[in-house]
């Protein structure tokens, strides 16, 4: 198990563990190189050694690192580490679409085309790059709490360098095409058959095919049709019914060419929801598919085999339905001659002597079959009714439906509530059988399990462990090393006599930079001297990258700040001229330093072009065009002067002005006066004033 704080490729820190597929393990991470948090997928400790799931795990990756679209879960690197083999991409906060089916029972048919359209759209750009999901399903589509909606999972997905690929590889069986189910090649299209069975789950709630076991639920995908949506949603859109047959189509030329068509017809059906836009383009003389007996080996094989497959397909974000065993009685797909069955004797019938040789062997066949199982009920039920399968031989009856079965995990090593969780997780009880001591397993954690891991048994069994009771043999104290530098715990711990130690790396604002923080086992505790003991060494006080926000908005500033482990300092807001309102102008800690947690940074924001101050237009009437204009100069206002020419009175003085006299306006506005050009003479006549 990846320990909570180890240091990957020397940049990359587990933080905590946020999922569990079948091959590999996912951290919540911190990229220290870029300050964001990532999500870390491990290799599991169980598979780093097979050269298989090596390969399967470097393959998601190198399918999936080429691949930078909002839809897309973005790969942001991949290394390897002291054996553990990593992938590092980006973290999504959110729910899966299968959750969220099961949450709301189903979807309206906006919010299904909306989260298609988008599904469509990522799923689209892998394709544009050569690459075939082959595992769409709702389990692999996550929607963020924005909600943006990214496909994720490129597990089974392979590089292709045509049209075509022929491939074995099988994603789950409830959402697999037609040609997949058949072992034959796959390209856009089985992907497109696949959104096509997700956007039916979305509507309906639920799966158009089910059965007993895989390989019935494969067949079903290659024989039967599927129950149109609106038998089982009356209401759904006749246009969006269409385009899940059209993409759910059993002969892939019939489906839509690629997601781009998809997505058109998805747009369409948004503002024509009962339109009759969608074409399905007929069979012409496309052959029927007659599966052979060879064929339905093949397909059974190809199950039967998937075990491993299985553990490697196991989603992060929930539990997969394992694969069930193939049963052997259930091939009853014979083969017949159409022209010999019908083509005979008409409506007159036929002899015995006209009847298929193959045909006369078939039911002689099903004779004796159908007379064993006569004989077998018979004997079975004579025996109950006398008390022989009552227990008398040891004989009960157990349901061996594969379908109730479940695989027995591995509880060694966890504590007693890892254990019985992780029990129940897979429907399974647990007891405690007994405590022992034990040479490796500490107090209190699992040492044995009766039920061999792995082994499939029936759901509600309860599985019997045994709890380490503590450590036997030669027991040493762990020494305090505490505040030592490594090196010298190192050696401390050795002339103890500890055999297998090991360092694990943390902040610490306390301890300084190389030094001992603590030990696992704590110091003084009691161990054998194989017992592991972990150092945590300090990496002294983290230092936080201060994010450059100048030219940011005020808002998104101050998150930046605090999202970094900052803190906002003092907030200065200022005018300017040239910079928009609510803009960072400056930051008094500059963007990129390293600083210690919590450091204040101070801001300076733009509050825009300063506003024009607003002045009262002073008393300017009754006074002449020179008073006057001293009296707006002193207030930061400019003077306009017009001449009344019809009043009569002295020459020069301002009778009006325009704005008002106390009439509150923006500094530096123009005031206009009103002035008397004409005086009265003595004699009763007029003199025009020539200012």
């Amino acid at each position: 198990m990846v320990k909570n704080g180890i240091i990957l490729g020397k940049r990359y820190e587990v933080i905590s563990k946020i999922g569990a597929g079948g091959m590999a393990d996912v951290y919540k991470g911190k990229d220290h190189m870029l300050n964001r948090y990532v999500a870390i997928k491990v290799l599991k400790k169980e598979f780093k050694e097979d050269e298989n799931f090596v390969r399967k795990f470097r393959s998601e990756a190198q399918a999936a690192a080429g691949l930078i679209h909002p839809n897309v879960v973005n790969v942001y690197d991949v290394g390897e580490d002291r054996g553990l083999y990593y992938m590092v991409m980006e973290l999504v906060e959110g729910i899966t679409l299968k959750e969220y089916i099961d949450k709301k029972g189903r979807l309206s048919h906006k919010e299904t085309i909306s989260i298609a359209i988008q599904m469509c759209t990522g799923i689209g750009v892998a394709h544009a790059a050569n690459i075939i999901h082959r595992d769409i399903k709702p389990q692999n589509i996550i929607i963020s709490k924005d909600g943006k909606v990214k496909v994720t999972d490129f597990g089974i997905a392979k590089a292709t360098t045509s049209n075509t690929i022929s491939s074995n590889a099988m994603g789950s069986v409830h959402y697999t095409s037609p040609e997949q189910a058949r072992g034959g090649f796959s390209d856009q299209k089985s992907d497109i058959y696949s959104i096509g069975i997700t956007l039916y789950e979305m509507v309906t709630g639920q799966v158009p095919f089910d059965g007993d076991s895989t390989v019935s639920v494969a067949i079903k995908h290659l024989q039967e049709e599927i129950t149109p949506p609106s038998e089982i949603v009356p209401d759904i859109p006749y246009s969006l019914e269409q385009i899940i047959l059209k993409c759910t189509q059993k002969n892939g030329e019939r489906r839509y060419r690629n997601t781009g068509e998809l997505i058109q017809d998805l747009k369409r059906s948004l503002v024509d929801p009962d339109g009759d836009f969608v074409v399905i383009p007929p069979l012409g003389n496309a052959d029927t598919v007659i599966i052979t007996d060879e064929e339905l080996d093949d397909i059974r094989s190809s199950y039967d085999d998937e075990e491993e497959f299985d553990e490697y397909d196991e989603d992060e974000y929930g539990d997969e339905e394992e694969f069930d065993e193939y049963d052997e009685d259930d091939d009853e797909y014979g083969e017949y001659d159409d022209d010999e069955e019908y083509g005979g004797k008409g409506k007159k019938g036929k002899s015995s002597d006209d009847v298929n040789p193959r045909m006369k062997k078939v039911m002689k066949i099903l004779t004796i079959v159908v007379a064993i199982i006569i004989v077998f009920i018979l004997v079975f039920a004579i025996g109950k009714a006398a008390g022989i399968f009552k227990g008398g031989f040891g004989i009960d009856t157990v349901d061996t439906d594969e379908k109730t079965k479940v695989k027995v995990p591995n509880v060694v090593g966890m504590t007693e509530d890892e254990a019985k969780k992780t029990l129940n997780k897979k429907g399974l009880g647990f007891k405690v059988v007994a405590r022992e001591e034990s040479k490796k397993y500490e107090e209190g954690t699992v040492s044995k399990q009766k039920t061999e891991a792995g082994k499939r048994v029936a759901k509600n069994t309860t599985i019997q462990v045994v709890v380490s009771s503590g450590l036997v043999g030669d027991e040493i104290t762990v020494p305090n090393v505490s505040n030592m530098s490594e090196s010298e715990a190192q050696k401390a711990l050795e002339d103890a006599g500890f055999e297998k130690i090991t360092s694990d790396f943390a902040y610490s604002d306390s301890v300084a930079e190389g030094d001992v923080i603590g030990t696992t086992p704590a110091a003084n505790a009691r161990a054998t001297k194989d017992t592991e003991i972990v150092m945590k060494v300090s990496k002294g006080s983290e230092k936080k990258t201060v994010p450059n926000v100048v030219g940011q908005q005020d808002g998104d500033a101050q998150n930046a700040i605090t999202a970094a482990g900052l803190t906002v300092g003092t907030v200065t807001y200022e005018y300017y001229d040239d910079v928009p309102k609510g803009q960072v102008v400056s930051q008094t800690v500059a963007g990129g330093k390293k600083v210690a947690p919590g450091t204040s940074v101070g801001l300076t924001i733009s509050s825009g072009p300063k506003p024009p101050e607003k002045v009262s237009v002073p008393p300017v009437t009754g006074i002449s065009i020179e008073e006057a204009r001293a009296l707006l100069d002193g207030v930061g206002l400019k003077a306009d002067i017009k001449y009344d020419s019809e009043t009569v009175g002295t020459v020069g003085q301002v009778i009006k002005c325009n704005p008002g006299v106390g009439t509150q306006v923006d500094e530096g506005s123009t005031v206009t006066l009103i002035v008397i050009s004409k005086s009265s003479q003595p004699d009763g006549g007029e003199t025009e004033s020539t200012q």
